[in-house]
């Protein structure tokens, strides 16, 4: 599983020009999910997120969680992330779940982020999104589930 995680100051996400989710500041999470990951890669990747210390402390270092920050998550599904660019120009999308395997992984990160205390907005499978953020710092970080980049080791 592979999450791009990107704090934000504010942020939605829009499917036909409708509003799904929304938040006033927090993270905003892109979520790829590959054929081997199961619920044990939803929670690790769920604890990651909940527990990154990536927020200001009264003094301006980054020492505070989300929950701590008082801030949302907005969750994106996006199965580019297991786009593959090595060879050509077209993306390979060989390693990314089909929907049928990948939507039930996406909701149980939603699951388990709610089960740590977050409120968790969300975007929707499938669908033309746009998403609009405003990247706070920047601040973005890229995780990656145990197991994950064995799979691109061999995919190599």
């Amino acid at each position: 599983m592979r999450a791009l995680v990107q704090r934000v100051s504010r942020a939605e996400v829009r499917v036909a020009g409708r509003v799904t989710g929304a938040i006033a500041g927090g993270l905003v999470v892109l979520l790829g999910v590959t054929h081997d990951d199961d619920h044990a890669a939803a929670a690790w990747i769920a604890r990651k997120i909940a527990g990154l210390r990536i927020f200001p402390d009264p003094d301006g270092r980054m020492s505070l969680d989300l929950q701590e920050s008082g801030g949302a998550i907005l969750l994106v599904p996006q199965f580019t992330l297991y786009g593959d660019v090595r060879k050509g120009r077209r993306p390979d999308f060989v390693r990314a779940a089909r929907p049928q395997h990948a939507a039930p992984q996406v909701e149980q990160v939603a699951v388990e982020l709610a089960r740590l205390g977050l409120r968790v907005e969300r975007g929707v499978f499938g669908a033309h999104m746009e998403v609009e953020l405003v990247n706070d710092g920047p601040v973005t970080l890229f995780l990656e589930s145990p197991g994950a980049a064995e799979g691109i080791e061999a995919a190599g």
